[in-house]
């Protein structure tokens, strides 16, 4: 015969009044409480807190487009259970309360071919809008409903967004498929991004795996305090659904642009007048340069421009470098007002957020082999071709 000791034995009878107990749950039909359930965990508790700290201030843009009209974009998302005129389609996209003044930011794309805005708020509100003013050089625009009529009037704050890092938690609030204020959670992917503008790209855009998706376009995309590091403009799908690789305006570029739509209800741009590419490593060792050399090769430079008149020069030639065609031969830019330039976006990221039309840079530029510093005096931009 076993003999069990007396800490056994009461090990034993414990283990079996747990299993008898389990067993009566289940045959009683009572639920069976999952361990830790009743706790909320960090994440999640953040993510509710934003939420209703800034749902509110998100609000949701239905755009009346006529019919003839195309968009240009994928990400106002045209909704058909709306009703719709014979002669209209209704497209939706997402903004969010600027100041307390009833300005709304939104994408510049949203709200272009509109001839009728209405926002629609968390609480079901809707409010008329007007265009205040367009940037669409940067996709950005400013809308106006009459804040007099508007109950909460919270303005959603800007971060600072040099100081965006990857791997941050990116949080997206915003109208996807129609679904008003609707939140996704990712991180951001990639900072210093550009994004191609017809001519011209927007530089310094963020990148993030948040479900990004039509209808999000104009949303606010946060950190972790709740604070708005971007507006959502884009992705970049073969589905045209979100893909995880979302892109936004920075909050640093929104800022500057808002504040110019609604102070003078137009943007200019600083113009330089050249194309150019990034001098790579192997294009460096091609050009018998140290491979560690940076800065932007000018390929062409534009007739007429502030370059051209400053005497920056393009490329003479044409090398193979990897099997692809490279023009060479002209200028390197390498620092531009003592900032030193690693890549094409660092030129463009500098011209369109420290710099207006009027203002003198001086750019300093590898010509054959010699380092000389030329000033050059920018204008505005030229009026996009569509």
């Amino acid at each position: 015969m076993v003999r069990l000791s007396r800490t056994a034995f009461s090990a034993l009878i414990a283990i079996t009044l747990i299993i008898g107990i389990a067993l009566g749950s289940l045959l009683s039909g009572a639920p069976v409480r999952v361990q830790g359930q009743d706790f909320v965990d960090s994440e999640t508790a953040l993510l509710q807190r934003i939420y209703e700290q800034v749902n509110a201030s998100v609000v949701a843009l239905e755009v009346r487009i006529p019919a003839n009209i195309s968009l240009r974009s994928i990400m106002p998302f045209i909704d058909p259970s709306l009703p719709v005129e014979p002669r209209y389609r209704i497209a939706q996209g997402s903004g969010f309360l600027y100041d307390r003044n009833g300005h709304i930011v939104t994408n510049n794309h949203v709200v272009e071919s509109a001839d009728r805005i209405t926002v629609i708020f968390a609480d079901g509100l809707r409010l008329p809008a007007r265009i205040v003013g367009t940037a669409p050089d940067a996709d950005i625009a400013v809308v106006r409903v009459d804040p007099a009529q508007i109950s909460y009037l919270q303005p959603l704050p800007l971060a600072d967004s040099d100081q965006v890092r990857v791997g941050e938690r990116a949080i997206a609030i915003g109208n996807p498929f129609g679904l008003n204020n609707t939140m996704t959670l990712g991180i951001v992917s990639a900072v210093g991004r550009s994004l191609r503008q017809q001519q011209f790209s927007i530089p310094q855009i963020i990148q993030t795996d948040a479900a990004i998706n039509p209808g999000n376009s104009g949303g606010p995309l946060f950190n972790y305090r709740g604070e708005v590091i971007g507006v959502n403009t884009a992705i970049r799908s073969n589905v045209e659904q979100s893909a995880g690789i979302g892109f936004a305006v920075p909050s640093n570029i929104v800022r500057l642009m808002a504040d110019q739509l609604i102070a003078n209800g137009r943007v200019e741009h600083s113009y330089l007048g050249i194309t150019g590419t990034t001098l790579t490593s192997n294009i460096a060792e091609a050009l018998g340069l140290d491979m560690r050399t940076t800065g932007v090769l000018v390929s062409s430079v534009v007739a007429g421009g502030p370059a051209a008149a400053a005497g920056i020069r393009g490329a003479t030639r044409e090398l193979s470098i990897d099997g692809e065609p490279v023009p060479v031969g002209g200028d390197i830019i390498t620092e531009i007002d003592g900032m030193k330039i690693r890549v094409f976006e660092d030129l463009l990221g500098y011209l369109f957020t420290r710099t207006k039309p009027g203002d003198e840079v001086t750019l300093t530029i590898l010509r054959n082999g010699e380092k000389i510093k030329v000033t050059v005096r920018l204008a505005p931009r030229p009026a996009q071709v569509r």
